[in-house]
C-alpha cells in the first residue's frame, strides 16, 4: 500500500508500538512527525530517517508540545493526513483494593492524563490541518477497551474513555475528518507504569508476557508489534477505509472469543481488606 504522499503524525512514536508504526508508515512511503517525551529517541528517528522524520521533544500532556510539534511538522511537510494518538501508561493490573488511599487521586489523574488527555490535545493542536487535509484520526485502545482484566480498573476506565471519544469526535468532525481506534492486545515493549504509584521504571518487557499469553490466545502466540502496524496503514487510506469512522477495530489475538478461566477475581478481598471470616 504506497502512502508516498501522506503525512502521519504520530504521538508517543520513539519507542513500543509508536516506533514500529514510524517505522511502518515510512516504509509505506509516508512522512512522519513525532511528539515523544525521549528527546534521543526522537534524534535517533531523525538520522535514521532523514527528510522524512521530524520530531519534537516535549509532554504529550501539554496543549503547548502539541502544538509545536504540530506546527513543525507543518512547516517540514506541509501539511498531517492522519494523526494517531498513541501515548500511554499501563497500571499492572493493580486492582482497586490495592491502590493506597493517598495515591488514589493522584494516579487516577496521571493514567487519565495520559492516556486520555494527550490524545484529545493531539487532536485540538492539528485539527485545522485535518480538516483542511481531509484526514483522519486513528486512538490507540486496547483490548481493556472492551474486556475486563486487561489491566486495573484505572487502565481499563482510561480505555474505555478513549472508545467513548473515538465515537463523538467521530461525530462531531463529520464530515470533514474520519476518526477510528485500533485495540492492539498483548506485545513485548517498553510500556511503563505510573509514577504515583511507583512504576515509572517499570516496563512491561520485565514480565513474561510471551508465555503468558501462548496458552491465552486463540492465534496461540503474542503477535509481534510490528505486525499490529497494518490496521493503522488500512484506516490511514482514504481510498480503502473511506467508510470507516467512529470504529473500533479489536486487534487483540482473539480475546474475545476465548474461554473463561474463572468468573470471579476478588477471591482474596477478605485477606486483603484484613476482615475476619
Amino acid at each position: 500500500m504506497n502512502l508516498k504522499d501522506q503525512v502521519v503524525f504520530i504521538t508517543g512514536g520513539a519507542s513500543g508500538l509508536g516506533r514500529a508504526l514510524v517505522e511502518r508508515f515510512v516504509t509505506e512511503g509516508a512522512k512522519v512527525g513525532v511528539l515523544d517525551r525521549s528527546e534521543k529517541g526522537i534524534q535517533e528517528l531523525e538520522s535514521m530517517h532523514p527528510g522524512r522524520v521530524i520530531g519534537v521533544a516535549g509532554d504529550a500532556r501539554l496543549l503547548a508540545d502539541n502544538k509545536t510539534a504540530v506546527q513543525r511538522c507543518v512547516d517540514s511537510f506541509g501539511k498531517i493526513n492522519t494523526l494517531i494518538p498513541n501515548v500511554g501508561i499501563w497500571d499492572y493490573n493493580t486492582p482497586l483494593v490495592d491502590i493506597p488511599d493517598e495515591r488514589i487521586d493522584e494516579s487516577f489523574d496521571e493514567i487519565f492524563q495520559i492516556n486520555v488527555k494527550s490524545g484529545l490535545l493531539a487532536v485540538k493542536a492539528a485539527l485545522p490541518y485535518l480538516v483542511s487535509s481531509r484526514g483522519g484520526v486513528i486512538f490507540t485502545i486496547s483490548n481493556a477497551g472492551f474486556y475486563p482484566n486487561g489491566g486495573g480498573p484505572l487502565y481499563t476506565a482510561s480505555k474505555h474513555a478513549l472508545i467513548g471519544v473515538v465515537k463523538e469526535l467521530a461525530f462531531e468532525l463529520a464530515p470533514y475528518v474520519r476518526v477510528n481506534g485500533v485495540a492492539p492486545g498483548g506485545m513485548a515493549t517498553d510500556l511503563r507504569g505510573p509514577q504515583s504509584l511507583g512504576m515509572g521504571d517499570r516496563s512491561i518487557s520485565s514480565i513474561p508476557l510471551g508465555e503468558l499469553l501462548e496458552s491465552v490466545l486463540p492465534i496461540g502466540r503474542m503477535p509481534d508489534v510490528r505486525e499490529y502496524t497494518g490496521a493503522y496503514v488500512f484506516f490511514a487510506n482514504h481510498g480503502d477505509a473511506a467508510p470507516a469512522t467512529g470504529a473500533v477495530l479489536n486487534y487483540d489475538g482473539g480475546m474475545g472469543v476465548r474461554g473463561l478461566f474463572s468468573a470471579v477475581g476478588g477471591k482474596d478481598l477478605e485477606e486483603k481488606l484484613k476482615l475476619q471470616k
